[in-house]
């Protein structure tokens, strides 16, 4: 059995963790999120999304949070665009790279960003290009790759044609997205293996959501497949607002715990990490959503 021995995880606590949030987080809260998940070793954090405020509330000043973070060497400060004026907006932020996002379903799609599959892609193109020109890499995310609020199952040759679109435009990676988190180890290895025919599993991620208990074993199912980059979101936080009962995206101290268990390694600091987490669920004023966070916080450590 031959597992990665450097996995990369890319937080996204900051974007995709607090923009389902109901109560108003401050930008200095916010601020100081990103600060604490630098400071553990983080490598990449998503910090925020230029989308209008009008769908999107708790993203709106993002770039005051760019503003005031104090930037690590070698850690890449991300941002998702949905469009080329989201674009502009970023990289007056100064961010390191960006990030566009596609679904798997047409009628996710529909939901989520009021348009087909293939529409959306097209509304890509200004920003791969612009994006060209700035010298910024652009990473893409699938939505629904292992299932559906709407259409249930979703072919993994579907997911594999959308991923392969996304590279042919030009993101240097995908992200695979279990959005509802109904994916289980077996549905996951299959779908890797189908989508590794159109691009190399080198520039694939895994994002997995753990509504059913079941985000740590698709990403060790995804370990054995050779994928080596995977989304986490500190402390569990995040859902999805257009994916009804969808629970947070799993918690980055606990896909850390296993992969250290692993003899894997990532620079991150495990204690650190949870610090971060107990940090930003003080201010939600709710217990953290990392199992492993609250099995050492009970034993008192932090």
């Amino acid at each position: 059995m031959n597992l990665p021995g450097t996995v990369q995880l890319v937080e996204v606590g900051p974007r995709d963790g607090l923009q389902n949030e109901a109560q108003p987080i401050s930008t200095a809260d916010k601020i100081r999120l990103v600060d604490d998940l630098s400071a553990a070793g983080v490598s990449c954090i998503e910090v925020g999304s230029f989308v209008s405020p009008k769908w999107v509330p708790q993203m709106a000043g993002s770039d005051q949070v760019f503003a005031g973070i104090r930037r690590q060497p070698g850690t890449r400060y991300t941002a998702l665009t949905p469009n080329l004026k989201g674009f502009e907006q970023a990289l007056q932020a100064g961010v390191s790279e960006v990030a566009v996002f596609a679904a798997a379903s047409e009628s996710f799609s529909q939901r989520n960003i009021n348009c087909s599959i293939s529409d959306s892609l097209k509304r890509f193109e200004p920003i791969m290009a612009a994006a060209a020109e700035a010298g910024l890499r652009v990473r893409g995310y699938v939505s629904c790759v292992l299932g559906c609020p709407y259409e249930g199952e979703v072919p993994a040759a579907q997911v594999a044609g959308i991923a392969a679109e996304l590279r042919g435009m030009g993101c240097y990676e995908v992200s695979l997205g279990d959005t509802i988190g109904t994916g289980t180890p077996g549905a996951t290895r299959q779908l890797f293996e189908t989508v590794a025919q159109r691009m190399p599993r080198e520039q694939l991620a895994g994002h997995f959501h753990d509504t059913y208990g079941q985000a740590l074993a698709n990403i060790y199912a995804s370990l054995l497949e050779g994928i080596s980059v995977f989304d986490s979101s500190v402390a569990g936080l995040g859902g999805c607002p257009y994916a009804k009962g969808a629970t947070g995206n799993v918690a980055s101290e606990d896909v850390l715990y296993m992969l250290n268990g692993l003899g894997i390694h990532t620079g991150i600091d495990l204690d650190a990490l949870i610090q971060a987490g107990n940090r930003i669920s003080a201010v939600l004023k709710r217990p953290s959503g990392s199992r492993v966070a609250r099995a050492r916080n009970s034993n008192g450590k932090q």
